[in-house]
């Protein structure tokens, strides 16, 4: 498990995930309208969220918050980041905690640390479907990059995503090519 630490804003804590969050990931991951831009099929059953839990637990690629309201430290979302290239930033919220600036904040904080901890640069994706994420990718100072086609899985759908880009070292970053050169389908959008 990577070390996940524990980061404070005025509305917000994010921590790791622990065993009594299975409630929570249900909720959450069980939203059928929250779950349209997450790239798994949405779960049913606590036996599902408690065995997230537990594949996160042993996860080492990245790193995921469990982003709580302070006055409950009940989940209401995630934040996640990639430990390697490309560095990938993703975030997910309850529907009742949409439009609240949530997750701007939290993932603000995420890049916070992520500069401290030295990371160079961060990328995030999201589905044209879903211009909300885009705009708090922007929010974050994330700068749209290009646009690539990907038969999603486990959903086998096409996607068309919009990668984002932001350095934290302050250096000149090349826009992550990973995507560009796996996806034969790729293009420029005027945002």
């Amino acid at each position: 498990m990577n070390d996940v630490p524990s980061l404070v804003m005025p509305r917000l804590r994010l921590r790791p995930f622990a065993p009594r969050d299975v409630q929570a990931v249900l909720e959450l991951y069980g939203d059928r309208q929250v779950n349209t831009f997450l790239p798994w099929y949405p779960i049913d059953t606590a036996a599902q969220a408690r065995a997230l839990l537990e594949d996160w637990q042993r996860e080492e690629t990245c790193r995921r918050w469990a982003v709580c309201p302070l006055e409950t430290d009940a989940p209401v979302g995630y934040v996640t980041l990639e430990n390697g290239a490309p560095h990938d930033l993703g975030y997910a919220l309850r529907r009742d905690c949409w439009g609240r600036g949530y997750a701007t904040e939290a993932a603000q904080a995420v890049l916070d640390f992520a500069r401290r901890d030295g990371m160079p640069y961060v990328t995030a994706t999201h589905d044209v479907c879903n211009p909300a994420s885009g705009r708090v990718m922007r929010r974050l100072g994330l700068c749209y990059c290009y646009s690539y086609v990907e038969q999603w899985q486990p959903k086998d759908i096409p996607v068309t995503f919009r990668l984002y880009q932001r350095s934290l070292d302050g250096a000149p970053h090349p826009a992550y090519d990973g995507y560009w050169n796996r996806y034969p389908k790729h293009f420029f959008e005027e945002i």
